[in-house]
């Protein structure tokens, strides 16, 4: 049995990529999976019609929550087809060698979702934290992204850092179980709903991943996608956790 790894701040803050996560065979096929399972009649309930999210902010209803996260909309599929899910099950469990050095402590990927940005569609930046509760089993370490394409223009995917002491919770009293000692969290909140994360000055880090190749990014770094200026931008997400020591 594998010996849980203690969590370190770093794999919270990483951000780092897998070439060639799925093949381009794959990415063929999982765009012709969604375009079949999204019919003219599917389709509406999933974007224009869709009144729910995958994103929460406590006190807020789901549309409050879209129209800070999404406030153009986007396209949400939470349950995808029984088939992608295994194709993408298939390249997260062949990726395990390239996770384990970024993402030592990270042991299971949860289901995926398919999302869709079409002119003017992007996602504000935020952080996922470390979910549900830091101080729980499991912990959200990393989120996982990868386009299937095919290409549009804009939707560059970017991550934000900052030196701004607003973002963390004061110091804890003593170590924290699983946590490397010195561990640090994010503040709740740490969204667009925020006036203090609206306020913080932040740097912008800007990518253009190649098809198939899946991002990593860590759950306290913040991140969001720029405006879709032409055609859809089409990709799978994910979140990476640590189970249970």
């Amino acid at each position: 049995m594998r010996t849980q790894p203690l969590i370190k701040l770093g794999e919270t803050l990483a951000i780092g990529s897998i070439e060639g996560f799925l093949t381009d065979e794959e990415s063929r096929t999982l765009h012709d999976t969604m375009e079949q399972f999204l019919t003219d009649t599917t389709r509406p309930g999933f974007e224009h019609e869709r009144r729910s999210s995958i994103h929460e902010i406590p006190g807020q209803t789901a549309f409050q929550a879209m129209q800070v996260y999404e406030p153009a909309g986007r396209l949400e599929v939470p349950n995808i087809p029984a088939a992608a899910e295994d194709l993408l099950k298939k390249a997260f469990d062949r990726s395990q060698t390239t996770l384990a050095r970024l993402l030592p402590s990270v042991s299971s990927c949860r289901p995926w979702t398919y999302v869709e940005y079409g002119p003017g569609q992007h996602i504000t930046p935020h952080l996922d934290c470390i979910a549900p509760d830091p101080h729980q089993w499991p912990r959200q370490i990393a989120g996982i992204s990868v386009t299937i394409g095919p290409w549009c223009s804009g939707g560059e995917f970017f991550v934000e850092t900052t030196s701004d002491e607003r973002l963390w919770e004061p110091a804890t009293s003593g170590p924290v179980a699983g946590y490397e000692d010195g561990m640090s969290f994010a503040h709740d909140g740490a969204d667009n709903s925020s006036p203090w994360f609206s306020e913080m000055a932040r740097t912008r880090w800007s990518v253009e991943p190649a098809r198939g190749t899946a991002l990593l990014y860590g759950s306290q770094l913040a991140h969001g996608t720029c405006p879709v200026t032409d055609g859809r931008m089409r990709k799978f997400i994910s979140w990476l956790f640590a189970d249970a020591a």
